[in-house]
């Protein structure tokens, strides 16, 4: 988290694509008031390949729920689940930290279909 650090030791190609980053589509955020630390409650849909997932996202202080609705993300699509509370989350949603510590959603500039590969 701190843009200072230097890099981490060098990985090959295949050891970043056995992280299988998707684009997908929010289709519902809801609250999510068991979290210990604030975190909104989302549905994501992958496409046909992945469908729909669900995960928990620490990111209340820049995104009110009714703003995330169509907003395209990338995520992490093959982590193993794990359970948050009361909710299951199945995809890891990526961001970046602010100066703040708080998270920035990494998407998509332009056009790109529900599943597609990060390459």
């Amino acid at each position: 988290m701190d843009p200072e650090a230097p890099p981490l030791p060098e990985i090959t190609p295949e050891d970043f694509f056995r992280a299988d980053v998707r684009v997908g589509v929010i289709t519902q955020a809801l609250p999510f008031p068991e979290a210990r630390q604030p975190a909104w409650r989302l549905s994501i849909d992958f496409g046909p390949g992945v469908g729909v997932k669900t995960s928990s996202a620490r990111i209340t202080e820049h995104y009110p729920l009714e703003a995330l609705p169509g907003r395209k993300v990338l995520a992490v699509v093959n982590f193993p689940p794990r359970q948050i509370g009361p909710v299951r989350s199945e995809v890891l949603v990526l961001g970046v930290h602010d100066a703040q510590g708080r998270v920035r959603l990494l998407g998509v500039d332009g056009e790109a279909p529900l599943g597609a590969r990060v390459s």
